[in-house]
């Protein structure tokens, strides 16, 4: 049975925390990548036969999924990333969902406001990351993850989306200290320094219209 095989544009986007996720997990994978022309293009079929003719798709052996969060539910769920009991469940679930929401405004700001809006949403960035840095603040000060005392899919999510706003403004966390030190402390785990270092990743752009 072949392994993980991950469908998606030569981007991190939404596929970069599945990615992540997978390499601090020690899983291995192939990144299946479609060109953004052949997709737009139609010239494959990947596009008719997407459930939501969206990307990623994650293949798991005979398995197929779509949709990014629940790619990464199941690699939670997989691997023992989803919570202790149901509450740390529901909280990790509260958490990423948190994530998918900054993830589509710094969507919308890149693809579609980014001459008229990036002023604003600079603006506002405090008030859209001052709630993750709470979340943290109400779990061991701070000190270990988002929720409990292991790492969830939610921590890859954050860890992603964190980075993309940095990318954006470098001082974005500078007055958040639970969140600076928990972007170093979560890069740090020695296979994910590694993936994060890897020509691999640092080849593909954040999104379509980074450089």
């Amino acid at each position: 049975v072949p392994g993980y095989i991950l469908t998606y544009f030569p981007v991190r986007a939404r596929a970069e925390p599945i990615r992540l996720l997978l390499a601090d997990q020690g899983q291995t994978w192939t990144d299946d990548e479609v060109q953004l022309a052949d997709w737009f293009g139609g010239k494959t079929d990947l596009k008719k036969n997407a459930v939501f003719e969206q990307l990623p798709k994650f293949q798991d052996g005979d398995f197929v999924l779509y949709q990014s969060n629940s790619i990464l539910r199941y690699l939670g769920c997989k691997h023992g990333l989803t919570g202790s009991d149901e509450k740390e469940k529901a909280l990790i679930d509260m958490v990423n969902d948190g994530v998918g929401d900054l993830r589509q405004k710094f969507g919308r700001l890149i693809f579609y406001e980014y001459d008229t809006g990036k002023e604003n949403f600079i603006k506002d960035l405090p008030n859209q990351l001052a709630p993750f840095e709470r979340i943290l603040s109400q779990n061991a000060n701070g000190a270990t993850f988002t929720v409990g005392n292991k790492i969830s899919y939610a921590d890859y999510n954050l860890l992603d989306i964190l980075h993309c706003h940095l990318d954006l403004l470098p001082t974005c966390l500078d007055t958040f200290p639970l969140l600076s030190a928990y972007i170093k402390r979560i890069a740090a785990r020695p296979k994910l320094e590694a993936y994060l270092k890897s020509e691999k990743r640092n080849k593909r752009p954040i999104t379509s219209k980074h450089k």
